[in-house]
Formats: C-alpha cells, sequence, structure tokens
C-alpha cells in the first residue's frame, strides 16, 4: 500500500519590481506556464502595479499561458505576499493560510481553468479594496496552481504540486509612513585555539523590521570599531532583501572574515531607505581560547589564595595597644598591699 503524499508548495516566481533591478522585469514563469496581467506586451506590465482608495473596485485580466504540448488545468486564487525567513525573498502564501490584504479582496472570475497546449486563458480578475483599508502598500498575487502532483518515479512517497505566481503591487490611497528598524545585534567569534594559529572569523546577526505601511529598498552599513576607536571594518551589505514588505521582518547574518583575535569594541549596524535610517550596535570582547582559557585559571587561582590569606588571617591571635593580647582573657584587679594592712588595724 503507498504512503500518503507530502504536498509541497513551490511558488514561483521570477525577478523583483522593474524599477529596483537594472535589467528589465519579466512575467511569472517556470518554464512551462506563465502568469502575468494582460496587456499589449509582457514587458511592458510584468506585474500588477495598481492604485485604489478605501471603498474603490478595480477591474483588471490575468493571463495564464501553457508552453508544453499537453493541456493543463490549474486552480486559480489571490494570496497575501511576505518575506521569507531565511533570506528575506518575495513568497505568497497557500490557500490554506489565512488571507488579511490582496488575498481576501482580490477574486479571479474563474477559480479553475484548463488551459490548451500552447494556449492561454485569460480570465477577470475583480480587486474591492474595502472602506477601513489601512493606506500604504498591500503586496500580494494572482496565482496559477498546477492540480496535477507530480510524483516523480515513484521510488519514495512524495508528490510536489507547482504553481507560478504574477505579484500585485497594491497601493491604498492615505497618509505613507516609511519606516524601518535595526534590532538584536549579535556578534559570534570563532577563534583558533592558539593565538596566531589559524583564521579569525566572526558573524554578525541582526533583525531588519519594515515598521511603516511602504515597501521598502534597504541598504545596510555595517561597521566594526576596536579598542581607541579604530576601524576594523566598513562596507555596504548585500545579503539583504531587494524588497522588505511592511510589516515584515527577517533574521539576516553576515560573515565576517579576518576578525580581530584579541581585540575589544562594537560592531555598528544602519539600515536606510528613503527618508528613514536607523542604526543599531553591540559590544563585543575578542579573546582567543587558549588565553580566555588562561585567563581563567588565573583568576581562579587568585580567588582561591586570597580566601585562604582571609582564613589564617582569621584564625591567628591579634594583639592590642601596648603589645596586649586582645585574644586573651584579662586578669583579676587586686588591691594593693598597704591599703590592705590599713584596713585591718581599723
Amino acid at each position: 500500500m503507498r504512503k500518503p503524499y507530502v504536498l509541497l508548495l513551490s511558488l514561483l516566481s521570477l525577478l523583483l519590481i522593474g524599477p529596483v533591478l537594472a535589467t528589465p522585469a519579466h512575467a511569472a514563469d517556470n518554464g512551462r506556464w506563465s502568469v502575468y496581467p494582460v496587456s499589449r506586451s509582457v514587458a511592458e506590465r510584468p506585474y500588477f502595479y495598481l492604485l485604489a482608495d478605501p471603498g474603490q473596485t478595480i477591474e483588471d485580466k490575468v493571463v495564464v499561458a501553457n508552453r508544453t504540448a499537453q493541456p493543463m488545468t490549474f486552480r486559480l486564487y489571490s494570496a497575501d505576499a511576505y518575506n521569507t525567513a531565511r533570506d528575506g525573498g518575495f513568497a505568497v502564501r497557500t490557500m490554506k493560510e489565512k488571507m488579511r490584504g490582496v488575498g481576501v479582496w482580490a477574486k479571479p472570475a474563474k477559480s479553475r481553468i484548463t488551459v490548451p497546449a500552447h494556449g492561454k486563458v485569460t480570465v477577470p480578475v475583480t480587486l474591492k479594496v474595502p472602506e477601513g483599508a489601512e493606506p500604504g502598500d498591500h503586496p500580494g498575487a494572482i496565482v496559477a496552481l498546477d492540480e496535477h502532483i507530480d510524483t516523480g518515479d515513484g521510488s519514495v512517497a512524495l508528490g510536489v504540486q507547482r504553481a507560478v505566481a504574477a505579484r500585485v503591487y497594491l497601493r491604498v490611497g492615505g497618509p505613507t509612513l516609511p519606516a524601518l528598524s535595526v534590532e538584536d545585534v549579535r556578534i559570534t567569534h570563532h577563534q583558533p585555539l592558539v593565538p596566531g594559529l589559524g583564521d579569525s572569523t566572526a558573524t554578525v546577526s541582526y533583525t531588519l523590521r519594515n515598521t511603516g505601511n511602504l515597501t521598502l529598498n534597504p541598504k545596510v552599513e555595517l561597521r566594526a570599531t576596536g579598542l581607541f576607536g579604530r576601524t576594523l571594518l566598513a562596507r555596504d551589505l548585500t545579503r539583504i532583501p531587494s524588497e522588505l514588505l511592511p510589516g515584515q521582518k527577517v533574521r539576516l547574518s553576515e560573515p565576517w572574515r579576518g576578525a580581530p583575535q584579541l581585540d575589544w569594541g562594537e560592531v555598528t549596524l544602519t539600515a536606510s531607505a528613503r527618508d528613514t535610517r536607523e542604526s543599531a550596535a553591540a559590544s563585543f570582547l575578542a579573546l582567543p581560547w587558549l588565553m580566555a582559557a588562561l585567563l581563567v585559571v588565573v583568576v581562579a587561582v587568585g580567588v582561591v589564595l586570597l580566601i585562604r590569606a582571609r582564613r589564617a588571617r582569621a584564625g591567628r591571635p591579634g594583639r592590642g595597644p601596648g603589645g596586649s593580647s586582645t585574644g586573651a582573657p584579662r586578669a583579676a584587679r587586686r588591691e594593693p598591699a598597704a591599703a590592705s594592712s590599713r584596713a585591718a588595724r581599723r
């Protein structure tokens, strides 16, 4: 008996919004089918760029093109977009996940379509922005999910279901606020056991969060200083998302090769986008493992010797003024002999 399939959803959307990249944008395409807005040419309009006010309804159309020699059946639906936790890439939610924006507001006229071989199908899409919609950017997608489950050679109980999504960049009219923050900066050192023998590296990790209501194209600068303000590192980071969506956060890390083996300083990360610029920092102490172990041993020995010295002083009797021992009991006081004789004669 065959085991149940594990359903994997691969939402493939190619390239990013046109103005962000120097290269031209293209429709979402995985080589077998593509999804894009209706227009005179795909290059003219690779994604949905929409502007609406709260309460407004927009009518549009999406095209699903089949590039194979066989008919294909797709499940058509709208979805919200988000940044992946792994690298901040653009991704869209599955049908079973809860939607709050485009995934609720946009409705294709058909939820299931069959596209002939080497053909295409155009489907109307209605997007109704509610009256209470928050102003700013609401990214999402129109998804064409292949209903066929690819089982491969059947050697493993694994089924893969693929999808392609045409991005939707919707901006709702109203006040806009670009804002972001850098949070939880940490630095982890990887030191050689013996100082000078081996490479010293470090990893700087941080959280980048979009706290505004606009999609941002952030830039992040990394700067490290050592003792006396010496500059150890200064560079612009490249491993950052090209689009940080509103309300999203990503945990990122940056390797630091050639990090100091013995130093004390600070790492500062500065993120900027549009009219906003924020920084966060973390202190670090670079210390080789062998030196750290020796330092611990020296401190431990010092503590033991100090405790023993205090115990020795506490057990030794002290001496008061005039050389008398403060620890010995005092002798009984006696009256002079002459005074005693006079008292007897009386």
